[in-house]
C-alpha cells in the first residue's frame, strides 16, 4: 500500500469525512521522482465541529504519527467542518512552489 493510500485509509476510518483529498505534492520539492514525502490533506468532517484549528491538527498529527515519524517530511493540513467547507465553496488555496533546498540557489 502506498503512503498516500495509508493516509487516506487512516483518516477515513477515524473521521468518516464528508470530503477527503490527500494530494502527494512531493513532485513540487527537491526529492527523487516517485517520492511520497510531502502531502496536502483536506478533510471535511463534522468531527471538527466546536474544535479549534489547533485541536483539529492535533487529531491528524496523532492519527498520522507513524507517517510523520518516518517517510512524511511535510504535511499541509486543511481541516474544515461541513459548514466551513460550504462557505468556501469547496475551494482550498493552491500550495506555493517550493523555495527550499537547492531550488532556492
Amino acid at each position: 500500500m502506498t503512503i498516500q493510500a495509508n493516509i487516506e485509509d487512516k483518516i477515513t476510518q477515524a473521521l468518516q469525512p464528508e470530503y477527503l483529498e490527500v494530494a502527494n505534492e512531493s513532485h513540487m520539492h527537491n526529492v527523487p521522482p516517485g517520492s511520497e514525502s510531502h502531502f496536502k490533506v483536506t478533510v471535511v468532517t463534522s468531527e471538527f465541529d466546536n474544535k479549534m484549528l489547533v485541536a483539529r491538527h492535533r487529531i491528524l498529527n496523532q492519527l498520522l504519527k507513524e507517517e510523520l515519524d518516518g517517510p512524511v517530511h511535510a504535511l499541509s493540513l486543511h481541516t474544515l467542518t461541513p459548514n466551513e467547507w460550504q462557505e468556501k465553496n469547496g475551494e482550498i488555496r493552491k500550495s506555493p512552489p517550493c523555495l527550499g533546498g537547492s531550488k532556492a540557489k
